[in-house]
């Protein structure tokens, strides 16, 4: 009975009283108990989580109530850690739990989305051509056309399409393209796989399919530290994060543990309570400093100069003054200490030249395989030896790439002499680069002479042309080069902690503002603690260190540090890296998927930091030169030009890929060889010999060299990720843009010598941009056709990440709402229509393929010993040797819908593998014919379906090791060949186990110990990086198979980075041209512009979500501090621009004493699309945190051929640092919302 009425305030009944009247007896209403009551009733509950890059790889509860996503929680059924150990849960952070707000709420897309002036151009084409492809070539070849959908990019606009008609307008773009340019100018952007690895997987086979390109992301993102490559042959691995709890002395180095990685900051809480000592260093009084016993503060930007003091002290205490044995043997054995180095003789001095080798010694010390590549040492006996487990050994041969300390070549056991003091033939001065002494007037520096003298203990050989040569050890020059006095009278040698000179803390608080008793007091605990638990001192470090150009530099110094204290490959101990979701772990099983291996080979692949500094013609403003980067030893001469002129040469070297790759499409070239006689590879060759045909980067802007389609998905590019924002709208989407600089030809800088300059650059150069997203970003205001996918709640995948052993599903709680789709179905729509259109224009077409040399390949063994350009005429063009790999892949183009939804048959005629090794796949085959079923007819007949997403999945976990203990056994098995021991009993428990998605979907799953990783998953052991290869004895893959120290390539020593150095934050010259140049009356400052990882948002991700907006300020924010914000008469909340050459934003001061003066931060990510007035500088809408970057890239990561010095995907190549950018920043005047509402306002001026 409705009890409405009795809710009056009059004309009710008045309740019986009682106690004086003092109480009342009511008969109330009790209804709103229902509504709390339903408000958590559910239908069900569905596993997933969130494929956002946060590395938390979190498993949630997904509550469902009448078919709609109701609200998530944390799931609790992770399996157990042991005894010792506390459990993974609570896993999970407030942003992950918004994450169902997305699913119904305004910002989801719902229907396929086309810009209006596209729409109306193309439905008039249609009426006018009955051929797709035609009707798209009338709108494409007609300028004027083209220019008016691409100018209105940005400007909003779009109306709803159907997925019909997007998918045909797709389909014909995409045939056009391949069939007029090639198909290496359709490209797509996609990142971080681990996240959610069938999404991805489906656009980049569609893509590989027809032949179109996939961009590399990790590198792109400045997630990549290139010192890993360098060092050990590894992209990235890590410890997991239980690992933490199992050292006994951390250090936070520019990782913001609990804001960055919350859902595992409980183990850095909970190791403290065992007595760990935590220490934190950054720049910033960040939320990580709360959480440890002691915070060092370096000047941002210095942070290599601490650790090489840091360096400094543990090797005179813990290595000269008094040797620990525990110290000396690791690097003896795990490194390439022992090994011996050229002497090169300069002017009144020697520089350090390349590792010898065993081909530079009469008779190659009895090797006969790839003695080019066999390190060579001195044993204690005084006997030359080429030790096993270098990479000479790894190819070629079997049996001997392993690291037991034995002679190569008699195979007799032997120790390595780490140092040639006291056994020396004579003392030689050796010349080491100084870059200390360089710097703006932002940074300190310490003038010392440009060339540091050192006196080295040398050995005098003869080589095997007659000739003879001073050699000295890795050690000996490490030594040398930290500053260190042996009792050899070396006058740039410290006496003491308190000489300025170069490395030492004392050197070292001049430059970072550390005091020197802190530096030597954490160095020294650090090691002690090394020494005592054998390693067990670890080292957190993220995108505080890993952003700056000279990246590698900074993280060279902890890994030198750890190194030097046998951290790396103990449990509880190593470097523990942690930016971005990089841990694709069933890796192998994906790639065939994702890359379409299955049925053709290879892939084209483009690392994106050169795709996007070309193409978006960020070039066109370099400011830095290749001669301020080179060392003052380095003959100038052999390195003139501008930075992309390195970028050109590195890929007709076949250092770095190329994309497109040459100026021709590449379709033709198999036509014309043909024509000639001739087979596509060696016309390619004679062309490129003649110049007929050259590289396309060397002519990126002459209209045909230049990507035409781009498809995004699974990324924020134009909102979050993409650096030099303002240039990629001009010149890739040919739209509004702000740059506020002059390019090189007004500028009057330095020209390219290999690349094609023309006054004016081309704008405009997409002719198509396709984004997938479930949310309205950035990207899809820029984009021309916007298609809407299902949320991370709608669909079936899975994901994995380096902190945690676990594989989680992605799960389909509901269905997709709206007319979304899943990015597997999305992609398998335009496949199926790609396949109707393409007849009458591309059938069975041979495609030429450039391939740089991989690493992971005996290719990688290309050029031992120094660098030769084969079109400087200083050596032949010999493709895989001096050139790419020049390859012919059969395209089968009407078939490429057959070919997505099946698995090809290349997985039984050639089988799978990965970094090196490789097995038969047959059994596995027969399997998924058995769980997916089989194609009945057509191109694929015969072969397993990949029909569904969970198809693709079980693809996944039955090829990967990772999930599959019998192929986990066969993988192990095809090392041991390798290394000539048997490691398959790290397998054989598992062998029986295999993984499939609804035991995923069931409770998390830890994966299985493999090769394709350097630690183990194993119940007693925590996963750690390098951990097989201290126990195990795996080589490192690098060139001597051990922790390389010494770089020894001919550009890492011109560049003055053969061993570690501190270089100060370049001078990207972007502030000086524009301040007080548009002045409004306020006072300006030049700040170092610095991006942190956000704590209301994954990237930008929950930015734009009502609940993290509430929680935070709701809008774009930039922290300064009380300092600058004096000077400028800045009051916290105050709307600010921020401007330099590149661009402009605007935002909210955040003012705060935990911020340095000198510095601003604004968090990564905040969009352009929430609260954002217009900017003064513009007069357009504020911009974006990349809004004032640009990329500079750095030559030293272009090398490749050179053992782990060669190009993978993701693996090494360029990389998007920014954080040595400064802008000027000012109050603003006036606040234009640029909508004209007349809510505009004008700030007070500063007085």
């Amino acid at each position: 009975m409705s009890k409405f009425l009795d809710r009056f305030r009059y004309f009710k009944q008045k309740g019986e009283t009682f106690a004086d009247g003092h109480g009342q007896l009511l008969e109330t209403n009790r209804d709103w108990e229902d509504g709390y009551r339903q408000r958590w009733q559910h239908d069900k509950i569905v596993r997933s989580t969130h494929g956002v890059n946060c590395t938390g790889s979190c498993s949630w509860k997904i509550y469902v109530k009448n078919g709609l996503v109701t609200w998530e929680t944390q799931q609790t059924d992770y399996p157990r850690t042991r005894p010792d150990m506390p459990n993974h849960e609570p896993r999970g952070c407030p942003r992950g739990a918004s994450y169902s707000w997305y699913l119904y709420s305004a910002n989801r897309l719902k229907y396929p989305l086309m810009r209006k002036r596209l729409m109306k151009m193309w439905r008039e084409a249609k009426k006018l051509h009955r051929d797709p492809v035609e009707a798209w070539a009338s709108i494409i070849e007609d300028a004027d056309k083209a220019k008016s959908f691409k100018q209105a990019r940005g400007r909003g606009g779009f109306v709803r399409s159907s997925w019909q008609e997007v998918n045909e307008l797709i389909a014909a773009s995409n045939v056009y393209t391949v069939k007029t340019y090639g198909p290496d100018r359709v490209a797509g952007f996609s990142p971080i796989p681990a996240m959610s690895m069938v999404s991805y997987a489906s656009g980049a086979r569609y893509l590989s399919l027809i032949g179109g390109t996939c961009l590399s992301f990790y590198d792109w993102y400045c997630d990549l530290p290139p010192a890993s490559p360098q060092t050990w042959g590894e992209q990235t691995d890590v410890p997991e994060s239980a690992d933490w709890y199992n050292s006994s002395y951390i250090i936070a180095w520019g990782s913001n543990v609990p804001q960055t990685r919350t859902p595992d900051a409980h183990f850095f809480t909970e190791v403290r309570y065992k007595g760990t000592k935590t220490v934190a260093v950054t720049p910033d009084y960040a939320e990580i400093a709360k959480l440890c016993d002691l915070w060092l503060a370096p000047k941002q930007g210095t942070d290599a100069a601490m650790a090489l003091a840091m360096g400094h002290a543990m090797l005179r205490e813990f290595h000269l003054d008094n040797p620990r044995q525990y110290f000396t043997d690791y690097v003896r054995r795990y490194t390439d200490m022992p090994m011996l180095v050229m002497l090169e003789e300069r002017d009144g001095y020697y520089a350090a030249g390349r590792m010898l080798r065993a081909a530079d010694l009469v008779d190659s010390l009895g090797q006969e395989n790839n003695p080019e590549w066999k390190t060579v040492a001195i044993n204690s006996n005084g006997e030359m030896v080429a030790p096993n487990g270098s990479i000479g050994f790894r190819w070629g041969e079997k049996g001997k790439w392993n690291l037991e300390q034995r002679d190569g070549t008699t195979g007799a056991e032997t120790e390595l002499q780490l140092s040639l003091l006291g056994s020396q033939d004579e003392i030689a001065e050796v010349g080491f680069p100084y870059f200390g002494g360089e710097g703006s007037e932002y940074f300190n520096h310490v003038a010392l002479d440009n060339v540091l003298l050192h006196k080295l203990p040398v050995k005098r050989l003869q080589l095997a042309d007659g000739s003879t040569a001073l050699v000295t050890t890795v050690y000996d020059l490490t030594m040398a080069n930290y500053g260190l006095e042996r009792g050899l009278n070396d006058e740039n040698c410290a006496a003491s902690y308190d000489d300025t000179k170069a490395y030492t803390p004392a050197w070292a608080e001049q430059i970072t503002g550390v005091p020197r008793a802190q530096i030597i007091r954490i160095a020294r605990e650090f090691a002690d603690n090394a020494d005592k638990t054998h390693g067990r001192s670890m080292i957190i470090v993220g995108a505080g260190l890993n952003h700056w150009y000279h990246l590698d530099m900074n993280y060279r110094g902890l890994i030198n540090m750890l190194v030097f204290c046998g951290c790396v490959g103990q449990s509880g101990g190593g470097w523990a890296h942690y930016v971005g979701q990089e841990k694709l772990r069933p890796q192998t099983g994906w790639q065939p998927l994702a890359f379409a291996l299955d049925w053709q080979r290879p892939a084209r692949h483009m690392n994106s930091t050169s795709y996007f500094y070309n193409h978006s013609s960020q070039w066109r403003y370099e400011t830095v030169t290749a001669e301020e980067l080179l060392s003052p030893m380095a003959d100038k001469s052999r390195y003139s030009g501008h930075l992309i002129d390195f970028n050109v040469r590195a890929e007709r070297m076949g250092w770095l890929p190329s994309a497109p790759q040459l100026g021709t499409n590449p379709l033709y070239i198999a036509r014309e060889a043909e024509k000639a006689g001739m087979t596509p590879v060696d016309y390619t060759v004679k062309s490129l010999k003649e110049g007929s045909i050259r590289f396309a980067a060397e002519q990126p802007e002459n209209g045909k060299n230049h990507p035409r389609n781009l498809f995004i998905w699974r990324s924020n590019l134009l909102g979050s990720s993409g650096k030099g924002h303002e240039y990629m709208l001009k010149y890739l989407l040919g739209t509004e843009h702000g740059i506020q600089g002059l390019d090189l030809g007004k500028q009057g800088g330095v020209k390219p010598e290999e690349v094609e300059w023309r006054d004016n650059g081309l704008d405009g150069k997409l002719d198509l941009v396709v984004t997938l997203d479930f949310r309205l970003s950035s990207t899809c205001l820029y984009s021309d056709i916007v298609l809407p996918t299902a949320t991370w709640y709608e669909k079936d995948d899975m994901n994995t990440s380096d902190m945690h052993p676990f594989i989680h599903p992605l799960s389909a709680a509901v269905d997709p709402a709206w007319e979304s789709k899943s990015d597997w179905e999305i992609y398998k729509g335009i496949a199926k229509k790609f396949s109707e259109v393409c007849v009458g224009h591309l059938g069975k077409e041979t495609d030429v393929v450039t391939l740089p040399i991989q690493h992971d390949s005996a290719a990688e063994l290309a050029q031992p010993l120094d660098v030769k350009d084969w079109k400087k005429g200083e050596c032949d063009l010999i493709p895989g040797k001096t050139a790419p790999h020049i390859m012919t892949v059969e395209r089968d183009y009407p078939a490429t819908y057959e070919r997505f939804t099946s698995i090809g048959p290349l997985m039984e005629k050639i089988g799978n593998g990965g970094k090196g090794i490789a097995w038969n796949t047959q059994s596995e085959m027969d399997l998924l014919r058995k769980l997916n079923y089989t194609k009945a007819d057509g191109p694929a007949k015969g072969q397993p379906m990949l029909n569904t997403a969970i198809d693709a999945a079980e693809m996944i976990l039955t090829l990967a090791p990772e999930t599959n203990g019998q192929v986990a056994v066969k993988a192990w098995a095809a090392l041991s060949e390798f290394t000539g021991r048997d490691h398959t009993h790290l397998a054989t428990n598992k062998e029986e186990e295999k993984i499939r998605f609804r035991d995923i979907q069931a409770q998390p799953r830890k994966i299985i110990s493999s090769p394709t990783w350097s630690g183990l998953e194993d119940e007693h052991v925590s996963y750690n990086a390098g951990y097989t290869n201290v126990h195990e004895l795996i080589p490192w893959r690098t060139l001597s198979g051990r922790q390389q120290l010494y770089q020894d390539h001919q550009w890492m020593r011109d560049f003055g980075e053969s061993l570690l150095v501190y270089r100060p934050p370049i001078d990207t010259r972007s502030v000086k041209a524009v301040m007080g140049r548009k002045s409004n009356g306020n006072p300006e400052k030049a700040l170092n512009f610095l991006t942190p990882h956000q704590k209301w948002g994954i990237h930008s991700t929950y930015s734009d979500n009502l609940l993290m907006l509430t929680l935070s300020r709701g809008g774009p924010i930039v922290w300064m501090s009380e300092t600058d914000a004096k000077d400028l008469g800045i009051e916290d909340n105050d709307w600010i621009e921020v401007f330099n050459s590149n661009g402009a934003l605007t935002a909210r001061a955040v003012v705060s004493q935990r911020v340095p003066a000198g510095m601003t931060m604004m968090y990564h990510a905040q969009e352009r699309i929430v609260n954002l007035p217009g900017s003064e500088i513009t007069q357009q809408r504020g911009g974006i945190h990349n809004s004032v970057t640009r990329i500079t890239p750095k030559p030293t990561h272009m090398i490749g051929g050179y053992a782990q010095l060669a190009y993978g995907f993701n693996y090494y190549g360029t990389v998007g640092s920014n954080r040595d950018e400064f802008v000027v920043v000012r109050k603003m005047k006036n606040i234009n919302w640029l909508d004209g509402e007349g809510n505009d306002q004008v700030q007070e001026s500063v007085k």
